[in-house]
Parts: structure tokens; sequence; C-alpha cells
């Protein structure tokens, strides 16, 4: 087909989406293709994207879009693996280090986890960023590499490969750059294209919901949950989703290595309440989902009983020898990179800190340079901000609460507003909010 054919039958078919037009599976297919092999110019693939935001696709369609994005490129057969491959997936978070977990911990508690993670994207962060912090470490795996890894240390944390659904890549990029990362089907294809080429057998997700994630309010977040249950289920991958808080950061750092550094101290058994009760949650039900156990209880304390066991950390310590990285961080955390500059930002009143907002205390990393705003895309892995306070506990005016840190001072001036609107002081302690908040089967 010539260009100019091409050029016609993408604008007709972002035509008939901006008016509402239920798409052919061909279409979606075109749109795809067009995405993968750069027969589409950018201009023409955010605009469908942006039709696809407004309009939306019905289950049908999006089921297409899935079946086209993970068809894009090469998917790994479960039977590569030595022991049945579950992965997890959340839909992004401040201070979300979980998967840093629940990786190795599940691998420790008897299934293989070949996870494909991404990037951050707006203020939310993402799990390459982290591990990028150890020096060394590849992010960047072949499809082979990463069969590999998992077979050596039982679990692998990459990027998808230019090999594994392709299209994702290039709309990953441009869904940040045109405001259509809240778009549904848009997230379906993202997360489940990547999944369906892993070769798992289960998919356990994480329905964030809150201030900091993609969906602050409980029905739109459960929407997405249904959408991404229904649509990995009628591709043949069984899927249950939590949906879970962030309505404030999960743990008690937010940053890169900060909670690089978190996750390992977790993984001692050891850890924020909130990041160990969510691993274990996780991992319990992707040994369920794996086969491994048919009882949701006995998993539980599987998972409990090998994360106090250090377990997990040898996995991970394991993975970062198979992916390049250096071991030393697990034991001298010094190693991930220190900021230069500190700040401590106040609490301005006595009473209770009944809120730390998630989505302030994410802009306020971003500020410090700790999220990729800047033209060259470059991260401060070592910025961040450290809670020294958990949200419901008792503080008294000039406590600090905040710890910023960065590699230069006017960055740590700007961040402090944001961090000092992200704390609500009250007379009286406040409700605390359950971690768990709904689970969706199929």
């Amino acid at each position: 087909m010539c260009a100019g054919t091409v050029m016609m039958a993408a604008v007709e078919i972002i035509a008939r989406k901006r008016a509402g037009e239920k798409l052919r599976r061909t279409d979606l297919q075109e749109f795809i293709q067009g995405a993968a092999g750069g027969g589409w110019p950018g201009e023409q693939l955010a605009a469908m994207l942006m039709a696809i935001a407004l309009v939306g696709l019905d289950p049908e369609e999006t089921s297409w879009l899935v079946a086209a994005m993970a068809g894009s490129g090469r998917r790994i057969s479960p039977e590569r693996f030595d022991r049945p491959a579950v992965d997890k997936h959340s839909t992004g978070g401040v201070g979300d280090k979980a998967s840093l977990v629940i990786a190795p911990l599940a691998a420790a508690c008897g299934v293989d986890v070949p996870m494909i993670s991404g990037r951050g994207l707006g203020h939310t962060g993402g799990t390459l960023d982290k591990l990028e912090s150890v020096p060394g470490f590849r992010v960047g795996l072949s499809v082979d590499e990463l069969v590999e890894t998992v077979r050596t240390a039982g679990c692998a944390i990459c990027g998808a490969s230019e090999e594994m659904a392709p299209a994702d890549a290039v709309l990953y990029a441009l869904r940040d750059a045109t405001a259509t990362v809240d778009s549904v089907p848009l997230i379906c294809g993202s997360i489940l294209s990547k999944k369906l080429a892993e070769g798992i057998v289960g998919l356990v997700l994480d329905v964030k919901c809150g201030a900091g994630a993609v969906f602050s309010d409980f029905d739109d977040a459960d929407t997405l949950g249904r959408a991404l249950v229904e649509s990995g289920t009628s591709s043949g991958l069984p899927t249950v989703a939590l949906v879970t808080d962030m309505d404030a950061p999960l743990g008690m750092a937010v940053g890169n290595a900060i909670e690089v550094a978190e996750a390992i101290d977790c993984l001692r058994g050891h850890g924020p309440a909130d990041l160990r009760e969510l691993s274990v949650q996780i991992v319990a039900r992707m040994l369920v989902a794996g086969g491994v156990s048919d009882d949701l209880e006995k998993s539980v304390a599987r998972a409990v009983a090998a994360l106090d066991a250090g377990a997990g950390l040898e996995r991970f310590e394991m993975m970062l020898i198979a992916q390049g990285g250096d071991p030393r961080v697990v034991s001298e955390p010094g190693r991930l990179g220190r900021a230069v500059r500190m700040r401590t930002v106040e609490a301005d009143r006595s009473g209770w800190l009944n809120r730390l907002d998630a989505l302030q205390i994410g802009r306020a990393v971003a500020r410090l340079g700790g999220a990729r705003c800047r033209d060259d895309g470059r991260i401060d892995l070592a910025a961040g901000i450290r809670i020294r306070v958990p949200v419901g506990a008792e503080v008294v005016a000039g406590d600090g609460v905040l710890e910023l840190q960065a590699a230069d001072e006017d960055l740590l001036e700007s961040a402090a507003e944001y961090a000092r609107a992200a704390m609500t002081i009250t007379d009286e302690p406040g409700v605390p909010r359950r971690l768990v908040l709904g689970t969706i089967e199929s």
C-alpha cells in the first residue's frame, strides 16, 4: 500500500472514531501496525489517541486493540519457564515500589515472574527508573535474556524490548504528551499487550485509587479494574484486580534510589506496614493464580514466612546479579546514590497529620528533579522525599514531617511549597483509610 493510501486510510479511521462509530477489527490492526511500523506519522497517532480518549471503545473494540498490540511483536511460550509464570501490574502511584518487593518474594514462594514494567508517567513513579539507581542494572533485556534471567533468579524486571509489543512503546510516550493517560481502553491495551506477551498463566492487577492515582474516584478506578479483568480474561489470561488506596504515598519514601532502599528494607522483613501488607496480599493472589496454592489464607501465611525469612531478598540479589546490577547495594544502600542538598518541611501547627496528599507529594518530587520533566528526559535518581511522620500521627508545631533532598538548593525551595500543601493537620485524629478498597474477579 502506497504512503498516500495509508494516509487516507488513517484519516478515515480517525474520522469515524471521532464521529462515535464502532471501528472494525481491521481498523484497529491498521492503527497498531501504523504505530509499530512507522506507517502513521506522529500527528495521526496523536489524533487517534485523542479520539479514543474522548469517544471510547466498547469491550469488543478494546479486546481487538489488546490483541493487535500483543500481536505486534514476539510472544513468549509458557513452556519456556520452569515453573508457572505469573505477574502483577500497578496502574501507577506515588511511592509505589511494591513491584521491587513482590517479584522476588513471589519467586521465593514458587512461581516465576517475568515482569515487564514501565517508566514514570506524570507525577507517578516508574519501576524502571527506580531500578536504574542500582549501578549497572540493565532494564533493557532481549526476550531470550528475560527468559534466562527468570530461569536463573526466578524473576526479572525489565522494560518491553523492541521485540515485544513494539506498538506500546510508541503509544506510551505519546499518551503522556497528549493528556490521554487516563483513557481506559488505552490503559487496557498498554498493560495487557505486554502481559500477554510474557507467557504468563495468571495476572494480578493493583488498580490505584486516590489523589495520587490516575483515577481519584473509586467508581472510576473500579470501572478500570473491571475493564482490565474482562479484557484480560477474554484474551485467555485469567486476571484478578485489587483496588488499593493511593490517597497518600505508599511507604515512607518517594523518589527513585530511596524507594529501592525502602524495598530492600521490606525484603529484610522490616519496612513500612502498608508496603508489607500490599506486597503480601498481591503475592498470595499470585500463588493462587499460578496454581501453587488453592487457599488464599495459606498463601498469605506462606508469603509472610518467606518475607520474614529473607527468602525474597535472596531472590532480589540474584536478580540484580543476573541483570548486571551491583549486589552490594543490598548491604550498602549508600551505593544507590545520595542527594547533596536537604530541606526539612515542618508542621505549622500542632494536631494530627490527617492527610498527606499523594498528588502534591508527587509534584514535589517532580520539582526536585525526580521525574521526567526536563526537555532531555533526565532524572535525578537521588532526588526524593522521606516521610518522617506517618499519616494519623500526632505532631507538634515545628516537628519535621517531610525531608526533601535534591542536587540543587533552588529546587528545594520550589518543591517545599508543594510538600507543605500536601499536609493536612487537624485538631482531631481522622479515620484511617483501608489499604485494599475492593477486589474484582472474573
